[in-house]
């Protein structure tokens, strides 16, 4: 028998990536000094997608073996800061809020991995790729916040 469940976390899912298309970088973001590693723009879109497949699948797993409990709040929590973030960097042009926000993200994506291991090593497994790039993101965020002291 098909479990629906996973429905409720790819539509959890979809709505916090809605953030990223209702707050896009638009032009302050194209005229902001960046530096040499920042990722292509195209990379944004394929790389957030998969990731938040993941995302809805680790959840998934975290919440079919142990229901409610310190995962599922964690990954509730991630889902949240995560979809700020795009609001507060691009809707607010608040580069310094958006470097706490990320850093908040990190901390949450490595709890759910710590919490959910001993449940489901998949769920952990899965979050691997996007603490990988929340890191990238956290740097990223820095670079441009400190490249652009006038913009913030």
């Amino acid at each position: 028998m098909l479990d629906w469940s996973i429905a409720v976390f790819v539509i959890l899912c979809v709505a916090a990536a809605s953030s990223g298309a209702l707050f896009q970088p638009g032009a302050w973001y194209e005229t902001l000094d960046k530096p040499s590693w920042t990722p292509p723009n195209w990379s944004f879109g394929v790389v957030w997608t998969i990731l938040f497949l993941m995302i809805a699948i680790a959840g998934w797993l975290a919440w079919r073996a142990a229901g409610w409990s310190l995962p599922i709040t964690l990954w509730a929590a991630q889902l949240v800061v995560n979809a700020a973030w795009s609001w507060l960097f691009f809707g607010r042009r608040r580069m310094d809020l958006a470097f706490v926000d990320v850093v908040l993200l990190w901390l949450l994506i490595a709890g759910f991995i710590v919490s959910v291991w001993p449940v489901s090593s998949w769920a952990a497994l899965l979050f691997v790729p996007y603490l990988v790039w929340v890191s990238i993101a956290a740097a990223l965020n820095r670079s441009v916040w400190r490249r652009n002291p006038q913009a913030a």
